[in-house]
């Protein structure tokens, strides 16, 4: 019996849960920068997208996902049987070093360049060489991992591969190699956010393509995840918003000293000489960025995030401290998915985007006179109504709320307020007790205005009574959240360090 031998292995950075019992930081508040990744998932990935699939999981899918092909072939103007599935690109990068390198020779372009190319080498028995023109097999990484930048693609006499992972990015494609015999690589777990579901694409002629699917295994591609992908697919791509957070975050590391490189991608590359030093920095205030050799790779997230990155580079400049951090809470459920990101007390920074237009504005009533920062990220299954999306929106930023005030020492615990709007009135009494006890009288309800704050109360542990009236529903509800935000933000007053009970504990 031959024993393998152990090759260098692909170094995956450490889970959040490791990070936080290194950092003493909780799992929830660790911001990743080190997988070039979006900042939340497409808003098609969500239960309801794959139910379907999920009923039918005990069957096997006889077509080879031939939906999900024709979608793919749809985008790229090619025919299906010019396209072959993969578990994310990667296993087409291993499959091709063995099919068209197997005790030869591999080259990337450019040089420094996506690490997965050489380890695949090493699976094949490759020798990995400098020069292109002398490989059995090219690699070209366009746009490049880990700098971002836009090669040129050489003319070669071996295989070559041009992997796209961050084509959409830079809004270019070699699709016009493929009929000289290039093969392309695609994936879903960049712009389409779905690294999780770990689906890719190769592209090439269909004599290569049957070449390259004959060695791959039967369907190593979920059924869910091909759901997945097929749902993203049938909505428009837009990676307008990332870009222009990649222009404005490379301004701002610029702004701090740092001069990252041009990137054509979701990340940016910063040249320096220690790069390590800043990652090990950055680590206690939950911050995860990628060191190599030569300079540091972080990933352009969304303004919040990005903002949290800044403030820790600025910190580890200038040797001071970090800002207070932000509490972030998840909650997915079958029916809904939520992002919350709470700050108290803050600046009045409030953007709340759910879908349930209506109950967005309340809560953004409610965040901006209680003085919160606060961001709402989520979906819900809206094509039923609001109820779930609102009910798990309140209770996901309750959650927040509560976790910010930790023990609630020092807290003034008890806020009252009035508010008028046109002719309605609302009046709201709050005590920061720890006890969820909500009793509210809102009329007329416009139809979920109770609902929510009784969701809200649930999980912020508070106490709430509310007495809100008028002729115009719409007034009533956003005086009576004006009104909850108002005596919020007379009960989270800091007064000393001690708890408001005669009992020592709220």
């Amino acid at each position: 019996m031959t024993t393998p031998r152990a090759l260098p292995a692909y170094q995956w950075p450490p889970s959040n849960e490791r990070i936080a019992a290194q950092t003493g930081a909780s799992p929830r508040a660790i911001i990743r920068f080190d997988g070039n990744v979006p900042a939340a998932p497409s808003p098609v990935a969500r239960p309801a997208t794959i139910a379907a699939a999920l009923a039918d999981v005990n069957e096997y899918d006889r077509g080879r996902y031939e939906p999900l092909r024709e979608a793919i072939a749809a985008r790229h103007g090619v025919g299906v049987d010019a396209v072959a599935l993969g578990a994310g690109s990667d296993e087409f990068i291993v499959l091709l070093a063995r099919l068209f390198a197997r005790d030869g020779s591999v080259a990337t372009v450019p040089r420094n360049s996506y690490s997965m190319y050489r380890f695949a080498a090493a699976m094949a028995g490759a020798r990995v060489v400098d020069d292109p023109s002398a490989a059995d097999l090219v690699f070209v990484c366009r746009p490049n991992n880990p700098t971002g930048e836009l090669p040129d693609v050489p003319d070669v006499p071996g295989q070559l591969v041009i992997d796209e992972a961050y084509a959409d990015y830079a809004g270019v494609d070699a699709l016009d190699r493929v009929d000289q015999g290039a093969i392309i690589l695609r994936t879903f777990s960049k712009a389409f956010g779905l690294a999780g579901a770990r689906v890719g694409y190769a592209i090439a002629r269909p004599d290569l393509i049957a070449a390259i699917a004959s060695y791959q295994a039967p369907l190593s591609v979920s059924s869910l995840s091909a759901a997945l992908a097929q749902a993203v697919l049938a909505v428009p791509l837009d990676v307008s918003a990332q870009v222009a957070e990649r222009e404005r975050l490379a301004a701002e590391l610029r702004g701090l000293g740092l001069e990252p490189v041009p990137s054509y991608t979701n990340f940016l590359y910063i040249p320096m000489d220690d790069p390590q030093s800043v990652v090990d920095a950055l680590l206690p205030a939950g911050v995860v960025v990628r060191a190599f050799e030569g300079g540091l790779r972080v990933s352009v997230r969304d303004e919040l995030d990005d903002d949290v990155l800044l403030d820790a580079l600025r910190a580890w400049r200038d040797g001071s401290a970090v800002s207070a951090p932000w509490v972030r809470q998840r909650r997915a459920t079958a029916e809904t998915r939520f992002l919350v990101r709470l700050r108290v007390p803050g600046e009045g920074r409030v953007l709340v985007q759910s879908g349930a237009g209506f109950y967005d504005h309340m809560l953004q009533q409610l965040a901006f006179h209680a003085g919160w920062d606060l961001r709402v990220d989520g979906v819900g299954d809206l094509e039923t109504g609001d109820h779930h999306t609102v009910e798990d929106m309140m209770r996901t930023v309750g959650a927040a709320l509560d976790e910010s005030l930790g023990d609630r020492r020092g807290l003034v615990r008890y806020g009252e307020a009035r508010v008028p709007m046109d002719e309605a009135l609302a009046h709201a009494v709050v005590d920061l007790a720890g006890r969820p006890i909500a009793e509210l009288s809102i009329e007329p309800d416009p139809g979920m205005a109770t609902h929510a704050l009784e969701s809200f109360v649930q999980t912020a542990r508070l106490t709430l009574h509310v007495s809100a009236s008028g002729s115009n529903a719409h007034h009533v509800a956003e005086a009576a959240f004006k009104a909850v935000g108002r005596a919020l933000a007379v009960a989270l007053r800091r007064d000393g360090d001690l708890v408001r009970s005669t009992k020592g504990s709220l």
